[in-house]
């Protein structure tokens, strides 16, 4: 482990200093991007070519940059929760939760073990559907279609769950500070359990389309390769960073929400290419179903919320029967309770990677300093030493392949 924070603080490199390929003809400049479907998002890459081979290139984003930070620093701690959603918006759960663990960490909350293992349960499920929206369009990229359509009915089924537990879909706002904003009923535990019957075998049929297709080995095997090393000084992480063959996961590496008691396994792979990255979000996702399983048999019964009433929102039923917890409830909302000093950082295992948030408060009602470590921000930058060498369709499936979310690179 210290040898792989040393990996991580190294330098990474820089487009300077990226060995650009020699060219005997003419360059031809091409926009990929930002108003271009292959790009997944509004991020721009400006690509030199010789013919069809491409010899440099150079990432520009900045065309949805929403200020999330600075928007944070000026709203109470319960508010911020909404704008967590519209960062990686295929898993906006992991994104909740992320913050909700960064505020009891610095409040000094302890979540009820329930509440824990329901976090866990949502987080995998929305991981689940991160990859698989992920592995679908990137056989779209490859031209297979079919693929897409069919497992989006299970992400419907997700979707129908996540409804179930906080009244929305995408964008979920799911969770409060101290555990969940409600307990799941039996309506969510039963659709979970049908998920979970019916998933597998729509998972390995998806798998038989592409994980022996010549035709997707030949377009993936190979194309938009990164190394171990390359990765690490870059500062990848989650699938990405796996594929190379380093097999750091914030789950198994710094356990939070209760992880450590369930048994699961991290896949790696060798190559860091695109059909690496492919079957590692793959295995992840039987790994996800593992977890999910684990939890639902195991969940505790000790509440869904943590008793503490200074920051944690009373029952409605009593904001209705006693002026405290009205009060309380109008305090915590409006945001007019003060947060101690402090300064933390914590981390997930979102559905790209490594996702923190560094909170600094002076004792105020909002944050004083808030960062966002976004997973995308940081293995974006090496993408164009990763399609260099490559031609113009190896360069659609490599992006393709790393996942890269508008809403969290350009947060």
């Amino acid at each position: 482990m210290n040898d792989l924070n040393v990996a991580f603080n190294t330098q990474k490199p820089t487009p300077n200093n990226v060995q650009l390929l020699e060219s005997d003809g003419a360059l031809t400049t091409l926009n990929l991007g930002p108003t271009h479907p292959a790009t997944h998002g509004v991020f721009q890459n400006i690509i030199q070519m010789d013919g069809e081979k491409i010899v440099s290139g150079e990432t520009t984003i900045g065309y949805i940059h929403r200020a999330f930070e600075k928007l944070a620093e000026r709203r109470p701690f319960y508010q911020i929760t909404p704008l967590t959603d519209r960062l990686n918006y295929c898993s906006s759960p992991i994104n909740n939760m992320g913050w909700h663990m960064t505020v009891e960490k610095l409040l000094q909350i302890e979540v009820p073990k329930r509440a824990q293992y329901m976090r866990v349960i949502m987080m995998e499920l929305a991981r689940i559907a991160d990859h698989l929206i992920c592995n679908s369009i990137l056989g779209v990229d490859t031209g297979a279609y079919t693929g897409f359509l069919y497992v989006f009915q299970q992400r419907e089924s997700i979707y129908e769950i996540f409804e179930e537990i906080c009244g929305t879909r995408l964008t979920t706002n799911m969770g409060r500070v101290g555990g969940m904003e409600r307990d799941m009923n039996e309506r969510a535990i039963a659709k979970l359990k049908k998920f979970l019957n019916e998933f597998p075998v729509v998972l390995r049929e998806f798998e038989s389309m592409f994980n022996r297709n010549r035709i997707f080995i030949d377009r993936t095997k190979g194309v938009g390769g990164i190394s171990a090393e390359s990765a690490l000084n870059y500062g990848f992480t989650g699938p990405n960073l796996r594929a190379a063959g380093v097999d750091y996961d914030v789950r198994a590496m710094n356990p939070y929400s209760s992880y450590e008691d369930f048994e699961f396994e991290i896949p790696i792979a060798e190559n860091g290419d695109t059909f690496d990255r492919f079957m590692v979000r793959g295995q992840e996702m039987w790994q996800s179903l593992r977890i999910i399983e684990q939890a639902l048999a195991k969940m505790p019964n000790d509440g869904f919320q943590a008793s503490e009433q200074h920051y944690v929102l009373p029952e409605k039923k009593k904001v209705y029967e006693s002026m405290e917890a009205l009060i309380y409830h109008f305090k915590i909302i409006m945001g007019e309770i003060d947060a101690p000093e402090g300064e933390v950082y914590h981390s997930v295992e979102g559905g790209n990677g490594e996702l923190g948030y560094y909170l600094i408060s002076d004792g105020g009602r909002t944050p004083y300093r808030l960062h966002f470590r976004r997973p995308c921000f940081i293995y974006y930058q090496a993408y164009p030493e990763m399609v260099i060498g490559s031609q113009l369709s190896d360069a659609i499936v490599t992006l393709s392949s790393m996942n890269v979310i508008a809403g969290e690179l350009d947060a």
